[in-house]
C-alpha cells in the first residue's frame, strides 16, 4: 500500500531575518547574542515556517527570488533545533542541515519583537497540536484502558418510578390589600318609592309590600320627636285618600255637614 502523501502548510512568514556566525560554545553555559556583530550580519532576507505532518522546517530564503539558503527541520520544541538566548527575546539560536545530513549552528534575529513573538507562537502551537494527536490516537488504538463507571445494580438496591400524572395543586387564593372582602353586587330588583305624606297628624300606613319604606319612615319619625308615639292605623280608613285634591275634600265635608244636619 503506498504511502499516503503529506502536505506542506505555511504555519509563519517573516519578511526581515538577519543571519550571524556565532563562535563555538566553549563550555554549557548559555549564550548571549551581545557576543555576535549584530552590526553587520552575515546574511538578511526572508524567514517561513511550514510543517509537513509533525516535523516543523524553519527555511530561510532570499526576499526576491525565494531561493533557499538554509533550513532547520525541527521535531520538537523546546528542543535542541531552536533555543533562545538569554540576554533578548528577539534572537534565537538555529542547528540547520542539508540534504547530506550536515548540522551547523547559526544566529537568526529579528528587527521587531513582534516578529519574534510570532516565531515563537508558531513553533508553539505546532507542537502543541502534535501532542493533542498523538493522545487521541493512543486513546483510539487501546480505548478500554480507562476506567469504567459501574452503572449496574448493587445487591438490595432498588428505584421507585412514579409512572401517572402527578396531583395537581390546589392554587392559593388571591387575598385583597385591605382586611375586608369583597362585597356582593346589589340585587338586580327595584324597590318601590314610598307614597309621599300629606296628613297633618304625622300618622303613615306602609302599603302592602313596602316594609323597607315603612321601616325609614318610623326611623325618620323617631329621630325628630322620640317622645311621639306612632298611632295605631284605623282600619276603616281609605288608603287612598292621601292622595285627593283640595277641592274633594272640601265637597266630602259639605256632604257630611248636611247628612249631619238631616239626622238631625
Amino acid at each position: 500500500m503506498a504511502a499516503e502523501a503529506e502536505y506542506e502548510s505555511v504555519l509563519c512568514v517573516k519578511t526581515d531575518v538577519s543571519v550571524y556566525r556565532i563562535p563555538p560554545r566553549a563550555s554549557n553555559r548559555s549564550v548571549r547574542a551581545a557576543d555576535w556583530k549584530l552590526d553587520t550580519p552575515d546574511w538578511t532576507g526572508r524567514l517561513r515556517v511550514t510543517a509537513r505532518g509533525k516535523v516543523a522546517f524553519i527555511k530561510l530564503e532570499d526576499k526576491i527570488s525565494g531561493q533557499l539558503f538554509a533550513q532547520a527541520p525541527v521535531e520538537q520544541y523546546p528542543g535542541v533545533a531552536v533555543e533562545t538566548v538569554s540576554d533578548s527575546s528577539r534572537y534565537f539560536i538555529l542547528r540547520i542541515q542539508d540534504d547530506n545530513g550536515r548540522s551547523a549552528f547559526i544566529g537568526i534575529g529579528f528587527g521587531d519583537r513582534g516578529d519574534a513573538f510570532d516565531f515563537n507562537v508558531a513553533l508553539q502551537d505546532h507542537f502543541k497540536w502534535v501532542k493533542q494527536d498523538y493522545e487521541f490516537s493512543k486513546q483510539a488504538q487501546a480505548p478500554d484502558s480507562g476506567p469504567k463507571l459501574d452503572l449496574g445494580f448493587k445487591e438490595g438496591q432498588t428505584i421507585t418510578l412514579n409512572i401517572g400524572q402527578s396531583k395537581k395543586k390546589d392554587k392559593p387564593r388571591p387575598q385583597s390589600s385591605g382586611g375586608f372582602g369583597l362585597l356582593p353586587p346589589p340585587p338586580s330588583g327595584k324597590i318601590a318609592p314610598p307614597p309621599s305624606a300629606t296628613s297633618t297628624n304625622h300618622s303613615t300606613e306602609p302599603l302592602p309590600g313596602s316594609g323597607d319604606a315603612g321601616r325609614l319612615l318610623d326611623l325618620d319619625s323617631n329621630n325628630s320627636d322620640p317622645q311621639v308615639q306612632p298611632t295605631a292605623p284605623n282600619p276603616n280608613a281609605d288608603l287612598w285618600g292621601e292622595f285627593t285634591s283640595d277641592s274633594l275634600s272640601s265637597e266630602a265635608k259639605q256632604e257630611s255637614s248636611s247628612t249631619n244636619w238631616v239626622e238631625f
